[in-house]
């Protein structure tokens, strides 16, 4: 966990708490992206090689991570089950900023404000994925399996395929 009151951009945040888990990260300035699937073809990536970091409020006031393949989306019901709560809800975007100490699309768990629990789709195992690094215009490469062992995430199936948007 990252003390709240450390200094450094996000960025530096990202990379300070990769260092002190022993976790090897790559970060790479990239073009703003209007989309995941515009990010992932600037990254030259699938959009199942991009992790969505998320930030989910539960029931109680606390938060967890969810780690997210850029091709699925959270499946509620099997995260409620696997957290055994009842409710759980994506917070406002002032919320998410105070929970993590970082704004949406650059949500990650590395040199979060709070170390909350994180909780990764099963699908992420075996890959190198890009995700948030802290700031927008940057994104962090990371082996998913160092990262769900530095965390010692809960690894389960909390995923349902993307539905087109409407």
């Amino acid at each position: 966990m990252v003390d709240s009151g450390m200094a450094g951009t996000g960025r530096e945040r990202v990379e300070t708490d990769a260092r002190s888990r022993g976790l090897e990260i790559d970060i790479v300035e990239r073009p703003p992206a209007d989309s995941l699937e515009s990010a992932a073809r600037l990254l030259g990536l699938d959009p199942a090689g991009i992790v969505k970091s998320l930030v989910v409020k539960r029931h109680d006031g606390d938060y967890i991570f969810v780690l997210v393949p850029g091709d699925r989306q959270i499946s509620w019901a099997k995260l409620r089950a696997l957290v055994g709560v009842n409710k759980l809800s994506l917070p406002h975007e002032d919320l998410a900023l105070a929970a993590t100490g970082y704004a949406r699309g650059t949500i990650t768990p590395l040199g979060s404000s709070t170390a909350w629990p994180v909780f990764a789709d099963e699908r992420m195992r075996g890959t190198r994925v890009a995700m948030g690094a802290g700031e927008h215009g940057y994104s962090a490469f990371v082996d998913a399996d160092a990262l769900i062992a530095a965390y010692g995430a809960t690894v389960a199936d909390i995923t349902d395929e993307l539905k087109p948007r409407s």
